[in-house]
């Protein structure tokens, strides 16, 4: 019984082993464990849909929306723009020990179904959260037909 308990104990460690050399092969640079986010990913995006809009929220604090530059275009909608940094200049009497908030030029792209009309796009920005609303083409809503 103890010779199984070895053979599998062996096992069950390199498969962790594998699991652990995946997870850094396969991890984006700069991301340090499960709870982080790489910088490249900035702002942080919910994409979701309804019958007339798809609807896109970024969470995006401190940004100037004056320097927001959203597009639509062949179904590709762009999120870019810059974030100023908070920190002050480094010299002889100031030290920064860590940095996590995401500063400098940021660009996102998300892709749109084919049924949204480039026409139809509006862009709110209050309280740190981009909302992007891009209408869907009239001919893609559903029609109710009235049977006479």
């Amino acid at each position: 019984m103890s010779a199984m308990m070895g053979l599998y104990g062996d096992l069950f460690g390199e498969i962790s082993r594998m699991q652990q050399n995946l997870d850094q092969l396969f991890r984006p640079s700069g991301v340090a464990g499960i709870r982080a986010m790489p910088r490249r990913n900035f702002p942080v995006i919910n994409v979701g849909n309804t019958p007339e809009a798809i609807e896109v929220l970024a969470l995006a604090p401190g940004i100037d929306p004056a320097g927001l530059q959203i597009t639509v275009d062949k179904g590709v909608l762009v999120i870019a723009g810059e974030r100023k940094s908070d920190v002050p200049q480094v010299d002889d009497k100031v030290s920064v020990y860590a940095q996590e908030r995401f500063d400098g030029a940021f660009r996102r792209v998300v892709s749109l179904p084919d049924d949204v009309d480039a026409t139809k796009v509006e862009a709110t920005y209050r309280d740190g959260m981009l909302r992007i609303s891009v209408g869907r083409r009239e001919a893609a809503l559903p029609r109710r037909i009235q049977v006479s």
